[in-house]
């Protein structure tokens, strides 16, 4: 019998109504959201419930609605199946704070503002440049590295085998989803997002998150999560401090993080959050992989029924 590993969404797979009925099926769901409210002074739980999209679509708002609805799922799945033998935790960008908070390092509450503060610390590197955001199917390292090279941008997520996203100044980025084309990808996608993520135009960003989390209390994680900067397990607070800050400018590097947690026994991994993009990732990098997903009732029957089958 292998491990399990609980996975956690990134931002842009939120959707209004998000975590509604799980909150009002579980009360521990539901207790999430009014401490969130009570803890950032702001309606989150009608705005994820309610929207509108452009208030939850709010990097300062949607970065933390992401958290709360991600770990409200894993409230309703213990309420469903109790605690959870769980071997390891990843979360995609500001899902690794989700997976940190999961496995003790971070309380609820700080993470929260630590999540309100660096939406908002990204959005105003966002307004400051002019970046954006090009995805990338089906081209090798190699002709990646060289677009990068003469497009004068950077790598901002290495999603899955043929799948990474780049990210620099938007004329940059023009002319990376150009020269994809032109070496024979099967897609280039120019992303609908404020700005250029994970890369340098984010280091504003970085240094203001690096004031913020000095006084935020910190601990080693009781269970290996994933850093999306090393791709290997995070280890000390000051570590997971330095490698947080550093998150905010550096490569995602998500095929890594599975890589590892696929060689040290993991085999199922539960996605709790919006949407189902990690589940569709890990499959292209794990295909033996067992993968469930919560984000409503529906789905959370369905995850617990087949995690009680597993055990």
């Amino acid at each position: 019998m292998g491990g399990t590993a609980i996975v956690f969404a990134g931002q842009g797979a939120q959707f209004v109504g998000m975590g509604k009925d799980l909150a009002e099926a579980f009360p521990a769901s539901s207790e999430l959201f009014e401490r969130a409210n009570s803890a950032l002074g702001t309606d989150l739980r009608r705005i994820c419930f309610e929207g509108p999209e452009e208030e939850l679509t709010k990097t300062s708002n949607c970065q933390p609605a992401i958290f709360v609805v991600s770990i409200a799922c894993l409230a309703a799945l213990r309420a469903e199946l109790g605690e959870l033998n769980v071997s390891a935790a990843a979360g995609l960008s500001l899902g690794e704070w989700s997976a940190l908070h999961m496995a003790g390092s971070l309380s609820f509450e700080d993470v929260l503002r630590v999540l309100e503060a660096r939406g908002r610390f990204m959005q105003e590197a966002c307004d400051a440049s002019a970046g954006g955001m090009v995805s990338i199917i089906g081209l090798d390292m190699s002709a990646i590295e060289k677009i990068c090279e003469e497009a004068g941008v950077g790598i901002a997520n290495l999603n899955s085998p043929g799948q990474t996203v780049l990210s620099g100044e938007r004329s940059g980025i023009e002319r990376a989803s150009s020269l994809a084309t032109q070496a024979g990808a099967k897609r280039a996608i120019v992303l609908n997002v404020a700005g250029a993520y994970h890369s340098s135009l984010m280091a504003d960003a970085a240094e203001k998150l690096e004031e913020v989390l000095h006084s935020v209390e910190i601990s080693a994680p009781s269970v290996p999560v994933l850093s999306n900067v090393s791709g290997k397990p995070h280890g000390s607070a000051d570590e997971i401090r330095s490698l947080m800050v550093a998150q905010v400018t550096s490569t995602v590097r998500w095929i890594d993080d599975v890589e590892w947690m696929k060689t040290n026994g993991i085999t199922q991994y539960v996605e709790c959050g919006p949407g189902k993009v990690l589940s569709g990732l890990i499959k292209r990098i794990d295909n033996t992989a067992a993968l469930h997903n919560i984000q409503d009732r529906q789905s959370l029957q369905t995850a617990a029924a087949a995690l009680q089958g597993a055990t």
